[in-house]
Formats: C-alpha cells, sequence, structure tokens
C-alpha cells in the first residue's frame, strides 16, 4: 500500500540509524520498526538476569529458617535497645 506519512524528527533519524546499521531502505527499515513496535508480536525471548547463589538453603527447610533469621534479628534489636 502507498501512503504519505509524516515523521518527527527524532523518528526519522531513528529510521534512518536503522537504514545505516542494516544497509536497507527507507520502505524496509520504516516497516520493521512498524512490525517491531505492534502489540503481541513475540520474535524475542525474554531473559532474566541470573546470579550465582551464595547461599544454599534446603528449601524443605525454609520455615525453619526464615524462623531462626527472624529470631536472631529480634536479638539484635533487643541487645540495641530498640
Amino acid at each position: 500500500m502507498r501512503t504519505t506519512v509524516t515523521l518527527d524528527p527524532d523518528t526519522e533519524q531513528v529510521i534512518r540509524e536503522r537504514m545505516a546499521a542494516k544497509g536497507v531502505s527507507f520502505k524496509q527499515a520504516l516497516n520493521d520498526a512498524i512490525r517491531d513496535g505492534a502489540p503481541g508480536r513475540v520474535d524475542y525471548v525474554f531473559r532474566s538476569p541470573t546470579a550465582k547463589a551464595t547461599l544454599l538453603v534446603d528449601v524443605t527447610k525454609a520455615n525453619a529458617l526464615a524462623g531462626a533469621l527472624e529470631d536472631e534479628a529480634q536479638l539484635d534489636r533487643m541487645r540495641a535497645g530498640t
């Protein structure tokens, strides 16, 4: 479909940068930008950053550990007089 589109200067710059980075035409860069922003598209996989665990806890004893930590925190507060 042929149509006329008026772009703001900042969005035109985005398209021009896509053209240069990907070596594609203005038309292709614009179409790709629209597709990338289309709701409901799942062309990517979300990756959550991970970190190495420094404390290994047997989760079957999580309540006992939580209780012990809470007791320890309460004793610290009592020692501090708060």
